[in-house]
């Protein structure tokens, strides 16, 4: 028996991070499929450029919140008021699944085949930036997590090197597999290449290691652009960039006509489970500098040069060859470009889709 798609899909995302364009571009993905998604936001309100990017949506309808995310400062009252919220919106909005990007919700009780996506998480997270255990401090996130993970029909990540992370820490899980994260090439294009590196991203958050871009700009043979936000989420505290050009928030329409015209961009990130700037700057055919992770290696093979995310120096001086050798840029550029069609929106959309329809069709069954 042909399983349906779903025609309504509750979803979770938070407004604080790059989770936000990978919903909605899985949302537009969807719409083939008739599926409509009612998407519950939480960790900050809505700005005024995710409102309008939101309004152009035919099959969205956005729920509201304000809720800590499971990885904030004390956020355990809020973690278990937006699993009540999350209830009650089941009730009215009746999906025939629930799709979690984040975890620790996964356990409740929903009544409807319901999936978890780890897009990344605390524990791998520090070990990847600090180099140890997380602290006894997030014991109990880790015990919301595991509970949240094993208890979901599916767990779901973006690349196989985050799925082995999930599974050694916090597995075994019901059902594993691994889709891609995917971007539309229609928001991103070459333009003419000028001589500056670009990076955008948390520039708050350690993992990216955008600080250490900025040390070592005034070595660079071209001047270095940042864009992103400066302040701590949790902490307001701003992060002070010397030497670089650092352009704040940008549009979408901004960061996309300034890749257009990077000729390098550079994340030489410790953590990044899978990289949605990177993969927008690919299709806008700058050459990649990227830390050398294992999801990085896997996603990107020979279509990226990768540093030590520990050594400026190799930050700098990968970065000044790609300067000073233009027909290498060239060849990096085209290499990025190409496999960055390896990564677009539409398949994504199909996997998702598929996996949708495997959990409804054995609903049925059942």
């Amino acid at each position: 028996m042909e399983a349906h798609h779903p025609s309504k899909i509750l979803m979770t995302a938070d407004t604080v991070g790059g989770v936000w364009n990978y919903t909605l571009e899985l949302v537009r993905a969807l719409a083939p499929f008739k599926t409509q998604v009612a998407l519950a936001t939480m960790g900050a309100p809505l700005s005024e450029e995710q409102r309008r990017q939101a309004n152009e949506i035919d099959n969205l309808t956005i729920y509201e919140s304000n809720y800590k995310l499971e990885w904030m400062e004390n956020a355990w009252d809020d973690v278990n008021q937006a699993g009540e919220w999350l209830m009650k919106l089941r009730n009215e909005v009746q999906p025939d699944l629930v799709h979690l990007n984040s975890m620790a919700h996964g356990a409740l009780d929903f009544g409807v085949p319901t999936i978890v996506v780890v897009h990344s998480c605390v524990l791998s997270w520090w070990k990847a930036v600090k180099d140890e255990e997380a602290p006894n401090a997030w014991a109990k996130y880790k015990e919301l997590v595991m509970a949240g993970l094993q208890a979901a029909d599916m767990v779901i990540a973006p690349t196989q090197a985050m799925l082995h992370q999930a599974q050694e820490l916090y597995g075994p899980f019901k059902n594993s597999t691994v889709v891609y994260n995917g971007r539309g090439q229609h928001s991103f294009q070459f333009g003419d290449k000028e001589p500056f590196v670009f990076s955008m991203g948390r520039v708050w958050d350690e993992a990216k290691n955008i600080s250490m871009l900025a040390h070592i700009a005034s070595d660079l043979n071209w001047p270095v652009y940042i864009a992103g936000d400066a302040k701590h989420p949790a902490t307001g505290k701003e992060v002070d960039l010397e030497n670089v050009h650092f352009l704040g928030q940008l549009t979408e329409k901004e960061v996309s006509n300034w890749l257009s015209r990077a000729s390098i961009y550079a994340l030489p990130a410790k953590y990044e489970p899978f990289g949605l700037t990177i993969l927008e700057a690919a299709m806008s055919g700058c050459a990649l500098v990227v830390g050398k992770t294992e999801s990085q290696a896997e996603i990107w093979g020979n279509a990226a040069k990768y540093v030590n995310p520990g050594s400026a120096d190799d930050l700098r001086d990968t970065i000044n060859d790609l300067i000073e050798d233009e027909f290498a840029r060239n060849i990096m550029a085209c290499r990025a470009v190409k496999r960055s069609h390896g990564y677009t929106a539409d398949p994504m959309g199909q996997d998702y889709d598929h996996v949708y329809r495997q959990l409804l069709k054995q609903t049925v069954v059942v």
